[in-house]
């Protein structure tokens, strides 16, 4: 199979297309002949060196696949309702920038109808990381308010348009006003140009001074004491990425007296039945709203994976100058 390997610690040029030996699945996992691959911030990390591989899982990039199954465990497609031929889109613990990929089965989901191979490949690492830590994590309820940091982001576009479809009002922040206005178009209630406004004085403007319930963090450093200041009582900050530092000086006695909850999580070492349970939590109360029409993809651009240059190392180049909205795709 062909397949994009790292083939030393680098700029996005060190992204090369190479022939790979076909993988096997083995016990509750299958086969996917892959027609599209998210690209996610995750690969640009691993390319730089900055994110280790899982033990036991490819050292090729790429965390979410779309595609026709074309095998795999008898006995785990069957009790997952999956047959040969399927359509599927899944999160994977690597091994995703290349022809055949394998699968766990409980990551695995259908293709929403109506949508195709290359908007679904759009779905799982994004869907999958909202759903656990806005919804599970950060136990974000009908009437409250989140606050997202990078709005117009993958994970950005995912948190806005189903905290929307199930009654939370939204804001975010965003870097440009064009990225602020494509947010509102998506359903977000309000938008911050973070870089001509404070948020955290904004945030608590527009919730009357009473704070916000929920933020998605993806910057961590100097954000998390602005976070605290304007969060309400009993508020959850659950931290995902750390693009703006690892360390943090804030306000302990702000988290006392408003009781609040500071947590965050990485996914990709999760092990298989963590995955598969917010699987079918996305299956039963996520998938409704993609095949009605409720949420919609939000891709950005698309590369073709090989070539020359590589379309993976121009799907980084660009993941990295931030000028995107939504997702960026790699097809096969």
């Amino acid at each position: 199979m062909k397949a994009i390997e790292i083939t030393s610690y680098g700029a996005p040029e060190v992204l090369r297309a190479v022939e790979r030996p076909d993988p096997v699945a083995g016990a509750g996992e299958l086969l996917i002949r892959v027609a599209a691959s998210g690209v996610n911030r995750p690969d640009v990390l691993q390319r730089k060196g900055h994110y280790p591989v899982p033990p036991g899982a490819s050292d090729l990039p790429g965390l979410e696949v779309a595609g026709e199954i074309v095998s795999g465990d008898a006995a785990a497609l069957a009790e997952a309702g999956f047959k040969i031929g399927d359509r599927v889109c899944a999160l994977i613990a690597g091994g995703g920038y290349a022809q055949l990929c394998v699968a766990p089965v409980a990551q695995c989901l259908p293709v929403p109808k109506g949508w195709s191979d290359t908007e679904a490949a759009s779905l799982p690492e994004t869907f999958f990381t909202v759903w656990s830590n806005v919804f599970e994590r950060g136990r974000l309820q009908k009437g409250e308010t989140l606050l997202i940091q990078g709005g117009s982001s993958g994970i950005g576009v995912t948190a806005i348009q189903i905290a929307k479809a199930l009654g939370a009002t939204v804001i975010v922040t965003a870097g440009s006003d064009d990225k602020c206005e494509a947010c509102k178009a998506l359903g977000a209630d309000h938008a911050i140009n973070y870089r001509t406004s404070d948020f955290a004085e904004e945030a608590k403007k527009l919730t009357g001074g009473k704070g916000v319930d929920v933020i998605l963090d993806m910057v961590a450093g100097d954000y998390v004491a602005r976070e605290i200041e304007c969060m309400a009582e009993d508020g959850r900050l659950v931290i995902i990425a750390v693009q703006g530092g690892v360390k943090s000086d804030f306000n302990a006695g702000l988290v006392l007296r408003k009781r609040l909850v500071i947590t965050g999580s990485t996914l990709r070492p999760r092990p298989v039945a963590f995955k598969g349970a917010i699987a079918k939590a996305l299956r039963e109360k996520v998938w409704p709203l993609l095949e009605s029409g409720a949420i919609k993809p939000v891709i950005h651009s698309t590369f073709v994976a090989g070539g020359e240059p590589s379309g993976a190392a121009q799907a980084h180049a660009l993941m990295e100058s931030n000028q995107h909205i939504g997702k960026i795709v790699l097809t096969w």
